[in-house]
């Protein structure tokens, strides 16, 4: 299951950066505030996973 989780976060910061690169592309695509949104919710989305990971890392050491 942790294995499981890890792919997941791992897809989840992979499409956040994918993301991010074709907005870069498409300055018009700003102007949309869903994709603040998105961004948002993805950005957090990955960095909760991360921080679940590091506590997890930190309390088997």
């Amino acid at each position: 299951m942790q294995q499981h989780d890890h792919a997941q976060s791992g897809v989840m910061a992979r499409l956040t950066l994918s993301a991010l690169e074709r907005a870069s592309e498409d300055p018009a695509c700003w102007s949309d505030p869903v994709v603040y949104r998105a961004l948002l919710v993805s950005g957090l989305s990955v960095l909760t996973e991360a921080t679940r990971h590091l506590q997890e890392d930190l309390a088997s050491s």
